[in-house]
């Protein structure tokens, strides 16, 4: 990478929730917005903490395969929208039984309606 080169956006291991308890705390503290293919639940958190994802697929949505490419859409549209949050969360999204048919652009559009619903996102620099 040289010198012009853009920052690379990553999402590491310690940007990920994983603990179950992580999950439930959301669920009963946090706030929940449902928009087209996606569910999501938030928690605002301090400004010196970082943002962190979990990502939720129901068997009922398909086979280990369609799961698994819904689990990949939602972290992909995450890590590249992450640093457009206003401020840090715990975000976990829940995957709708419309999203196996999506494509990526759908699912992107479907997150940045969803979170500018919830107030999460910076305003748009004109």
């Amino acid at each position: 990478m040289g010198e012009g080169s853009p920052k690379r956006l990553g999402l590491k291991r310690k940007a990920r929730i994983k603990q179950n308890r992580d999950f439930a705390r959301l669920r009963l503290q946090g706030e929940r917005l449902a928009h087209g293919c996606l569910v999501a639940n938030w928690l605002r958190l301090s400004s010196d903490l970082p943002s962190r994802l979990g990502v939720i697929t129901s068997g009922k949505i398909g086979n280990a395969v369609v799961r698994t490419r819904a689990r990949r859409l939602l972290r992909e549209v995450f890590r590249l929208h992450q640093h457009e949050l206003k401020q840090p969360v715990d975000l976990v999204l829940v995957a709708r039984q419309s999203l196996p048919s999506k494509k990526f652009g759908q699912v992107e559009t479907d997150f940045l309606q969803t979170l500018r619903k919830a107030g999460l996102l910076k305003p748009r620099e004109s």
